[in-house]
């Protein structure tokens, strides 16, 4: 099952030289945006208020926004959960109530942040059922973010050892880049557009290291592969053989996966929003950091035909 009808014969490494200077600037703007304006945490990370409600009929998250923004609430997220009589209201703790007598905004507690949330529901919709409330602490949500940014690290290095021990370190570090490389990409799209990062962000992030790590292992199995069958053949004329030999594999996958993740991002709704989109990004960038991050950067660090051949054993003869 192939994409393409004849192998293609695609120079990409050709073209590593400018591609390097694109993936170097798209890298500063990234970092940059991340240092400057961070990224737009959930309540997952940043603490706040959590209210589920059971109506008796079908209810629009829409409306119930409106009116709660009526009542001077901002920042708040709606959405249905389990069917269209039940409702979560999600707040971040740094959400303000505009007190209608003073005409001003002031920070509110988490407790009284809930108390009011449930006056404005009872008041529209006096036969509503709150059903739960729970409360996400500021401490909790520092420790997810530390907890989060060690599970990349983990992964990384974890992905290092395994390819050390499989291929070769010049592979194992180039890997490693291009997984740094997708993390950066997807975090700084999601700081450039304010779009909300939560756990569900952070677990696509982290399948995407996955994804794309599999994409570079099969390109990298093929290079070792093509290192015996091409005897005369230059490092980059093998990268570049290997690439193309596994390029409709790639497309294919990419292709197939993409397709549901895009259902998912269109249909999924606003509580799959930050998971699908990260995957979304992550299949378009992983995709292209297989080729010309991990593949280049190997080239980059001297990869040659001795690094993935057996060594030779060299018998003595005896007086």
């Amino acid at each position: 099952m192939e994409f393409f009808k004849k192998e293609t014969r695609i120079d990409f490494m050709g073209i590593r030289f400018y591609t390097g200077i694109v993936i170097v600037v798209l890298w500063i703007i990234s970092i940059g945006l991340l240092w400057t304006k961070g990224l737009n945490f959930g309540l997952d990370f940043t603490g706040g208020t959590q209210v589920e409600a059971r109506f008796q009929t079908e209810v629009s998250p829409v409306d119930i926004r409106m009116q709660l923004e009526k009542e001077g609430f901002q920042g708040v997220r709606v959405q249905h959960y389990g069917s269209t009589q039940d409702i979560l209201i999600r707040s971040k703790g740094e959400s303000v109530v505009i007190d209608s007598v003073k005409d001003k905004a002031e920070p509110t507690s988490e407790q009284r942040l809930s108390t009011h949330i449930k006056k404005v529901l009872l008041d529209h919709y006096p036969k509503v059922e709150i059903r739960r409330t729970e409360f996400v602490g500021s401490e909790v949500g520092s420790e997810l973010v530390e907890r989060g940014i060690i599970a990349v690290i983990v992964a990384v290095f974890g992905t290092m050892l395994y390819i050390i021990f499989r291929f070769e370190y010049r592979l194992a570090i180039s890997a490693a880049l291009g997984l740094v490389h997708d993390a950066f990409l997807i975090m700084g799209v999601f700081s450039l557009f304010g779009f909300e990062f939560d756990l569900a962000a952070l677990a696509s992030v982290l399948a995407v290291l996955g994804y794309s790590l599999n994409d570079t292992i099969v390109v990298f199995d093929r290079v070792r592969e093509n290192f015996r069958k091409v005897r005369k053949g230059s490092p980059v004329e093998v990268m570049n053989l290997s690439i193309n030999q596994t390029l409709s594999r790639t497309l294919m996958t990419s292709w197939m996966t993409l397709l549901v993740v895009l259902a998912l991002l269109f249909f999924g709704g606003e509580t799959l929003f930050g998971f699908s989109m990260a995957f979304f990004l992550g299949i378009i960038i992983g995709t292209f950091s297989s080729i010309y991050v991990s593949g280049a950067v190997a080239l980059w660090l001297g990869l040659s035909r001795d690094d993935l051949l057996p060594k030779a054993k060299v018998e003595f003869e005896g007086p």
